[in-house]
């Protein structure tokens, strides 16, 4: 990468974008809801599970101008915008939101927390990963926090988590996708006796969209 793009990374000007799409949210508090999700590449945090391996590598995903997507954002119906990745708090992300801002576009994203998070966010979803854990700043300024469960081993780290947010915050569990037939009935009997949890599902792959 050249030195030009380089400084244009390091001011929000540029994103090594993977994918953009729009879609509807399957995740979580907005299940259900159109939006224009941008995929971000780069991340080393590593989960076995992760079904976006391919976002991990950033030199694999040349850096996109941040006004580009913004123009493609703004001519979509929902105007709402959800940046996921890869690891999105790697980059500068305050450019980004502001330009969202100015057209009326809502700015979401999905983040394990594990760099500071930049950027003016109407919604962070938290999902804390055990070998990088969040920085201690971002619990206080997520609206969603959402753990993902592969064994029941999960369920005290997911606690440790809660414990840390904010009144406000909702409490998501939600089964990894490859073992979810096998973990689904824990959650479900965990949540029925700790109510202040939901389930979520990852409902886009039954609907089969992006």
């Amino acid at each position: 990468m050249n030195n030009t793009n380089d400084d244009l990374l390091k001011n929000g000007r540029m994103l090594p974008v993977m994918e953009e799409f729009y879609t509807i949210q399957g995740e979580g508090y907005h299940t259900g809801t159109a939006a224009y999700f941008v995929r971000v590449g780069g991340c080393d945090i590593g989960c076995s599970w992760c079904d976006t391996k391919r976002s991990w590598n950033a030199d694999i995903h040349p850096p996109v101008s941040t006004d580009k997507i913004v123009e493609r954002a703004k001519t979509q119906a929902a105007k709402a915008v959800v940046v996921t990745g890869g690891e999105p708090s790697m980059y500068e992300m305050e450019y980004f939101t502001s330009e969202l801002h100015k057209f009326g576009v809502n700015t979401f994203i999905e983040t394990s927390g594990a760099y500071h998070l930049s950027g003016d966010w109407d919604w962070i979803c938290l999902s804390p990963k055990q070998q990088f854990p969040p920085k201690p700043t971002i619990f206080e300024r997520a609206h969603e926090l959402k753990m993902i469960i592969q064994t029941e081993n999960d369920l005290p780290w997911a606690e440790e988590n809660a414990l840390k947010t904010n009144e406000d915050c909702e409490l998501y569990l939600q089964p990894e996708w490859s073992i979810a037939p096998k973990v689904l009935p824990v959650i479900i009997e965990y949540v029925k006796d700790n109510p202040k949890w939901k389930i979520s599902l990852q409902s886009h792959k039954y609907m089969k969209i992006p």
